[in-house]
């Protein structure tokens, strides 16, 4: 039976509740446990996992699909900033929380994680999706499709550990690289994480789909956290005339749509041709997969960078021809 628009609507609607339920309880347990003089440590742990591993997925997913729809419209556009911010907001209070020296001080940062994401899905349920469920452009049910794409990790597949089945090795060492990945951003070296993170996504593409989805939505996280302008890659041997190039606008398709499209278009050209992409958003997560996949074979070169349109000609390069990025920035 097909979604309806009114399906996908309700459908987000008891998910967001199951979410903010699960959250409230976990935040309840901590205050208690800690009024109650308890140890707290586990039950702290608890809901950092459960923020981690569903509230923080579920919010990426989100902007990769819902807000970027919204965005398209003027009058959504700063709300789907503000939103953003929240996101941004509440990975910062979920990390504070985590470290938080002692239990009156893990309470308090739990509380404000638990009053600002209920603040925040009431936004979304008010605001944000009634206007996209009004707006008969939209396919909110493919829309709920690509976020449960995006966010379907290990702990969806057969091989959960809590099913009483093998544990699925290699989500749990992936987990532990996206960490490091995470913190090595963080330390300043924000291009040789997101590099890193790519060349992972480039192995696991064909023979893991699962996990390259999930590495591919933490790459976009990793992107946010660097705040260095785009590096453009060039080749040393130029490509054709641009106005031969033809153009490849994105903007319509789904986001788990995009990446594929874009590389079965140059995976198309011919040696010394390009392409112009247009996208919604800097496709900076999208040179980083180029990078690792095709190295030194493929020129970037930034046309038009925003704030509400990009536009990227991306060719392949001659034969002999190397890319002109620094080794170093490729590591």
């Amino acid at each position: 039976m097909t979604m309806t628009k009114d399906d996908a609507f309700n459908a987000m609607l008891a998910h967001h509740q199951q979410l903010r339920e699960q959250v409230a309880h976990r935040v309840i347990l901590l205050e208690n446990v800690v009024v109650a003089g308890a140890a707290y440590d586990i039950v702290r742990a608890e809901l950092v996992t459960y923020l981690v591993d569903e509230v923080l997925p579920h919010a990426l997913a989100e902007e990769n699909t819902i807000y970027q729809e919204a965005a398209l419209r003027s009058e959504m556009a700063t709300t789907v900033e503000a939103m953003v911010a929240e996101h941004r907001e509440l990975a910062i209070g979920i990390e504070r929380l985590a470290s938080a020296a002692n239990g009156p001080d893990a309470v308090q940062r739990a509380l404000f994680v638990g009053a600002l994401f209920a603040e925040h899905v009431s936004r979304e349920n008010e605001v944000l999706l009634p206007a996209l469920v009004a707006d008969d452009a939209v396919d909110l049910a493919q829309l709920l499709a690509q976020m449960h794409q995006l966010t379907r990790t290990g702990h969806d597949e057969p091989t959960s550990i809590h099913n009483g089945s093998p544990t699925d090795h290699e989500a749990v060492v992936l987990s532990r690289l996206l960490e490091a990945a995470t913190e090595l951003a963080r330390a300043g070296q924000g291009d040789r994480a997101c590099s890193l993170v790519a060349s992972v996504w480039a192995t696991l593409r064909e023979p893991r789909p699962d996990l390259a989805s999930r590495v591919n939505l933490a790459l976009h996280g990793l992107v946010r956290l660097v705040t260095q302008e785009p590096v453009a890659v060039r080749s040393k041997t130029t490509v054709n005339d641009p106005a031969s190039d033809s153009v490849l606008d994105v903007r319509s398709l789904a986001p788990a749509q995009r990446h594929e499209t874009i590389f079965d278009t140059y995976q198309a050209l011919e040696a010394g041709s390009a392409f112009l992409l247009v996208n919604d958003h800097d496709p900076k997560p999208l040179r980083y997969q180029f990078e690792a996949e095709h190295a030194g074979e493929f020129t970037w070169d930034y046309v038009q960078s925003g704030p509400k349109v990009w536009r990227v000609r991306i060719g392949r390069a001659l034969a002999g021809a190397r890319s002109a990025l620094p080794r170093a920035q490729r590591s």
